[in-house]
């Protein structure tokens, strides 16, 4: 049967709700959960809820169509928010960018044939220190079509040695001018950022020469990833991007170039995490920066902004690697509907060592996947419209901007880094983040929440590292991750992994919850727990029980009416028998012979760190 259409009305029947309808009703929710008081008014429910990043940009809990964002341009068309080709990735994909950095050259050249056989489209290569031997660079691309997949290289300072060595391969092997494609990975800046060393280079000559004879091969990277390592926020990491391509433009332009070809000779490398709306945003206020970069430089036509986005260093996890393949799949679909023109998902257990080929393969796979089966590159600019997604890509666009401007006035890029102003502002960005870390706000599935004390690492090759020397580079996971190699050590040297007593109040529906919320903070420092057979108020009983567990750290798990009745008394008991500390699992309440407090919120890993030194774990 045929309904007509105008019978259709669905949400026309439905009356018109308001915001201040929803601010009212959502006042009322706030007060039962006592997060308002009875003289909040209803236009302070948007503050009461908003939550702040480390770029200190107000996230709302409403977006609408009277948020005021600025018009974002057709897709391939100035400012390029949208993305810089109309078409976006509807026709080809999105560029399918393996890394290489094994310093074996056969072991390289095997590793990217298998990538470029199952769906891998260019390759990013790592020479010299920390990567495959200049002089391997042959033997690396032994087989591999060079007309076919671009190639990007990223040799640091031996990128002096490595460029003559690539023109010298491409020449020798014939492969026409035309169909090269990739980059020479020239970053200086990128270089000093992350070794503190300097190195210098015809990077102007080896522009021009791209430019002139290799229309699809560019000079220069723009590698912000390690502003971002270094514990950045969004808006520094684009910053610092944005003052780098600028240094860059200047060199270029100095060196001859006409703008609109030194802006063809660069190309933009950025985090993605799995925080998808924020890598999104990143992406789309990425290229809107560079286009007003462009039209400053009075050659907006050609200010689109070539990006690779490269799934986060920083978010990785050593423990529980495989819980990456879930964070390195939200980030990878970010970056594809962010409008990356080419995506690294790195492999699950990059953290271990050298991936193996399994691990290679999950993370084609994963691009494959979104690409092939989940269609993600068939719409242009999927977000675009979206009221919340304009309106954090316009915000973080100017938080941005103010940063690239602060370092403009202190010199440049250069001068920055020299001057440390940069490493002072990523430090105190880092500072913030490992504060929410340490009191779990922001949470490590598998690390810092649902470890697993029984897991088996797989066991991988050492990576090579590069030089240090310059910015630091973290991973979220670090501090959790050093309490869990100590309660590993003392565990593999005794036969015996640091153990917490669980002192049970009452029937496990009493309990059961804290019970699980203790037992899942220590776990996150590697310190495991034991409970008495069933729940007892039995002071005597209890502190029998802890003794003969062999644990010298106690923590009573129970509802608040129990510990009104019985904290006391157990402490105490709990204390006699030898415990040399007592935990409670719950808020702060001043209960006699109990030490601390375990609660949501609660520095976590000073609570490990604590409890790791009472257990006599060095």
């Amino acid at each position: 049967m045929t309904v007509p259409s105008e019978t259709l009305r669905l949400a026309a029947d439905f009356p018109a709700a308001p915001h201040e309808q929803w601010q009212r009703l959502t006042l009322g929710v706030l007060r039962k959960a006592g997060l308002a008081g009875e003289d909040t008014p209803p236009e302070a429910v948007e503050e009461l809820l908003a939550r702040r990043g480390y770029d200190d940009l107000a996230l709302a809990p409403l977006y609408t169509a009277d948020d005021p964002t600025p018009f974002p341009g057709p897709p391939g068309l100035f400012p390029y928010t949208r993305g810089g080709r109309a078409t976006g990735a509807v026709v080809a994909g999105w560029d399918v960018r393996q890394r290489h950095a094994d310093p074996d050259p056969k072991a390289t050249g095997e590793a990217v044939r298998a990538d470029l056989e199952n769906g891998a489209t260019s390759l990013w290569l790592v020479l010299g220190e920390g990567g495959v031997p200049v002089a391997g660079l042959p033997a690396a691309l032994e087989g591999v079509y060079l007309d076919l997949a671009g190639v990007v290289l990223d040799a640091g300072a031996a990128t002096v040695e490595a460029v003559p060595e690539w023109f010298a391969l491409l020449a020798e092997l014939g492969v026409p001018a035309a169909e090269v494609r990739g980059n020479l990975g020239v970053d200086p800046l990128g270089w000093r950022a992350r070794t503190g060393q300097r190195w210098d280079g015809p990077a102007g000559e080896w522009a021009r020469r791209c430019a002139t004879g290799f229309p699809g091969l560019r000079a220069m990277t723009v590698d912000a990833t390690g502003y971002h390592d270094a514990g950045g926020s969004d808006a520094q990491e684009l910053g610092c991007g944005l003052a780098t391509g600028v240094a860059y433009l200047r060199e270029l332009t100095d060196a001859g170039l006409a703008v609109p070809a030194a802006l063809g000779q660069l190309e933009f490398r950025y985090a993605a995490t799995a925080d998808q709306f924020a890598t999104i945003a990143k992406l789309r206020a990425a290229r809107r920066l560079w286009a007003r970069v462009a039209q400053v430089c009075g050659a907006p036509e050609a200010g689109a902004q070539r990006q690779h986005a490269v799934t986060s260093t920083a978010m990785m996890t050593a423990r529980d690697p495989w819980v990456n393949m879930l964070r390195t799949t939200l980030a990878c679909f970010a970056a594809g509907v962010g409008g990356a023109d080419a995506v690294t998902v790195q492999p699950f257990d990059a953290c271990l060592g050298l991936p193996d080929g399994f691990a290679r393969r999950i993370a084609r796979n994963t691009q494959s996947l979104l690409l092939e089966e989940a269609n993600v590159g068939r719409v242009v600019d999927p977000a675009g419209g979206s009221w919340y997604v304009e309106r954090y890509t316009e915000e973080l666009a100017r938080a941005a901007w103010a940063w690239f401007t602060e370092i403009e006035r202190a010199g440049g890029m250069g001068a920055a880094l020299d001057n440390g102003l940069v490493a002072d502002r990523l430090a105190a960005t880092w500072q913030r983040r490992t504060e929410n870390l340490a009191h779990r706000r922001d949470p490590l599935t598998g690390v810092s929440e649902f470890p697993n004390l029984e897991e088996r690492l797989p066991v991988r090759p050492p990576a090579p590292t590069g030089p240090g020397g310059g910015l630091p580079r973290h991973r979220y996971a670090e501090a959790y991750e050093t309490l869990r190699d100590r309660a590993d050590a003392q565990a593999a040297a005794t036969g015996g992994r640091p153990t917490v007593f669980l002192a049970t109040l009452g029937p496990p529906a009493v309990h059961n919850a804290r019970a699980g919320f203790a037992a899942n903070l220590f776990a996150a420092g590697g310190i495991a727990t034991v409970r008495p057979p069933a729940g007892d108020d039995d002071p005597a009983r209890l502190a029998a029980e802890f003794a003969a567990s062999g644990a010298t750290v106690a923590c009573l798990c129970s509802s608040d009416r129990s510990y009104a009745e019985s904290a006391e008394p157990v402490a105490r008991a709990l204390a006699e028998a030898g415990a040399v500390r007592v935990w409670l699992a719950g808020r702060p309440g001043g209960h006699p012979g109990v030490d601390d407090y375990l609660h949501a919120g609660c520095d976590a890993v000073a609570v490990l760190e604590t409890t790791l030194r009472d257990l006599g774990v060095a």
